[in-house]
């Protein structure tokens, strides 16, 4: 979960080496003497090895590459979501929140210490070729990811459309590694897809952006004026995005002043949002549809809703990230990529490596080598989380969940059929379909009379 770059910030951009030693010991640290001089020590260090770099290695070197591949060491130990970010990667992460950038249309994260799809991204290359969420990277061209940060393999897969780029995957189930050679193109992300399906209002977040919040209102609007019956919001797949647009989708749906979610920081500062619209859709009958490729700003509208009582929560657990990311712009118009926090639901669950269970699981069949489903549609009230989407994504986290029933039975997240607009099928999806009925039921019951 990102929240939105900030004007200023407390990190000072590390030109040079002397910058470095600067900026780590302006501030706070000259308040703590013991801490002041242990950091000191351990730069001093660090510069002395540079400097055996620059007059000993077998090549000509560039102090700037130097710092900067210490900087992404250093970043490394921490967790696999904080990055370091070039100025051409701060530049083109501020475009892709905005819905259109260069590349295959993976929304990628770690997940057993592997590079692991979330979700391919509706009508991109990557979508059309067969790429799965649970799937693993193994390899960008011929390199190996396993010593890649995100924002390293992000960077490899991105690239001008027309380009190719082929990526190695593993599959749970799959003896052999599968090739896929994709064209790039310019992925652009609508992030809301809505219709009416006998009678209800279905809309469906693909990724939660700048405008999302805004284009929801809309498709709002159109149930209202249409008077629908019940309404489907549909998450699956959804990676997640930015704070703000996540706390925005949430209130459009829970009465004003009702928390949408809240973060701490490590020293336990609590950061609130409250639910501020004025104008919510808070009276009508609500399903949300999630599956493993449901991360971050899904699982807080997920989260919300479901403290609150508002939606039923349908489909499987989702993937599990609670850690929040700060961008912190630097001095050169580079940029940080920090975990700054964890947020909470409003009853205080932190999602981190257990993600949102679903008050009805409803699983997708797995098709079998015929092609038909080796299993019937599986469904309980309140199964216990499948845990460990996460759980090795960072020494902070102490995510030390067992490892999850889905990815130890090689099962792997199948995303919904797809109709000639891009969207859900109803009768071959068997999610939707019970959300559908659900919501069906629901209105024959409010109407039922005893006499």
């Amino acid at each position: 979960m990102e929240q939105q770059p900030r004007g200023k910030s407390w990190v000072i951009g590390p030109m040079m080496v002397v910058a470095v030693l600067c900026g780590v010991l302006i501030g706070k640290g000259w308040e703590r003497t013991g801490h002041a001089t242990e950091t000191y020590e351990e730069l001093k260090t660090f510069s002395e090895v540079l400097n055996q770099v620059q007059r000993h290695y077998v090549d000509e070197t560039k102090t700037k590459e130097l710092v900067q591949g210490a900087i992404r060491g250093m970043l490394s130990t921490l967790d696999p979501h904080s990055a370091y970010m070039t100025p051409e990667m701060y530049k083109e992460m501020q475009v892709e929140t905005k819905g259109e950038f260069g590349g295959v249309g993976i929304q990628i994260g770690v997940k057993e210490n592997r590079l692991a799809v979330i979700a391919p991204i509706e009508g991109t290359p990557a979508q059309r070729a067969g790429i799965k969420a649970g799937d693993f990277i193994v390899k960008v061209n011929d390199e190996t990811t396993k010593d890649l940060t995100l924002m390293d393999a992000v960077q490899k897969m991105r690239g001008p459309k027309g380009t190719k780029v082929n990526l190695t995957i593993q599959r749970d189930g799959t003896p052999d590694p599968l090739l896929f050679t994709l064209m790039r193109d310019t992925i652009k992300i609508e992030s809301v897809k809505s219709k009416i399906i006998d009678n209800l209002g279905y809309v469906r977040l693909t990724q939660f952006q700048e405008a999302t919040g805004r284009d929801l209102a809309k498709a709002i609007k159109q149930f209202r004026e249409q008077k629908v019956q019940g309404a489907i919001l549909d998450l699956r797949n959804n990676p997640g995005g930015l704070l703000t647009a996540a706390v925005d989708v949430s209130e459009q749906f829970l009465p004003n002043g009702k928390l949408v979610v809240f973060t701490k920081n490590r020293e336990g500062k609590k950061d609130e949002w409250l639910a501020k619209s004025k104008d919510q859709m808070d009276e009508l009958p609500m399903i949300i549809l999630v599956n493993e490729g449901s991360a971050s700003a899904s699982e807080i509208v997920a989260g919300a809703l479901q403290d609150w009582g508002r939606a039923v929560i349908v489909g499987t657990t989702s993937f599990g990230k609670g850690s929040v990311q700060t961008i912190l712009p630097l001095g050169d118009g580079s940029g940080l990529r920090l975990t700054t926090a964890k947020y909470y639901t409003p009853k205080g669950r932190s999602i981190q490596s257990t993600g949102i269970t679903p008050d009805i699981v409803v699983k997708i069949p797995a098709p079998a080598k015929d092609g038909k489903p080796v299993e019937k549609e599986a469904e309980t009230k309140a199964q216990k989380p499948a845990q460990g989407k996460e759980k090795d994504a960072a020494p902070h986290t102490n995510g030390k969940a067992p490892e999850d029933a889905a990815t130890k039975n090689g099962a792997t997240p199948q995303a919904p059929p797809l109709d000639s607009a891009g969207d859900p099928a109803v009768e071959q999806d068997a999610q939707l379909q019970k959300a559908v009925e659900l919501l069906k039921t629901w209105k024959i019951f409010k109407e039922m009379k005893v006499s």
